[in-house]
């Protein structure tokens, strides 16, 4: 319990008692003026409150996270076994299809543009007019 009284918890209490009571007081402002009259001020008036309502509920949540760091419980459960590096995640199945690989006749103009991608790749700060050979169009 100490360790929600030190400087810094005291500056998060006093924030927090600081917004909820604005938050409330806005919402009391913005009353005065539905009753007088003003018709958008009556979901002003509800708006605030549920604002402040926001500020407690973080308060009390960082509040008890820091009673669970304190006592020794974890956030979240570890996981019982580091998994490899190169480890399949579960998600979407992909198919495979085996198919022959594609005979084609050597196209010069494709063997010019992999040139050039081969190239981009090898200097990554490049800009393409400074590709030594013609670009491909």
């Amino acid at each position: 319990m100490k360790g929600l009284w030190t400087p810094a918890w005291i500056a998060r209490h006093f924030l927090a008692l600081v917004l909820t009571a604005a938050c409330l007081g806005l919402g009391w402002w913005q009353f005065s003026r539905a009753t007088d009259g003003n018709s958008i001020s009556w979901g002003y008036m509800f708006q605030w409150p549920v604002f402040g309502g926001f500020v407690v509920f973080i308060w009390v949540r960082e509040i008890q996270l820091a009673r669970r760091r304190a006592g020794g419980v974890p956030d979240a459960p570890e996981p019982a076994e580091e998994a490899p590096a190169c480890a399949i995640t579960p998600g979407r199945p992909v198919r495979v299809t085996s198919r022959p690989a594609a005979t084609t006749p050597d196209d010069p103009e494709l063997d010019a543009y992999n040139d050039y991608l081969a190239w981009l790749a090898a200097h990554p700060g490049a800009r393409p007019a400074d590709y030594p050979g013609r670009i491909p169009q």
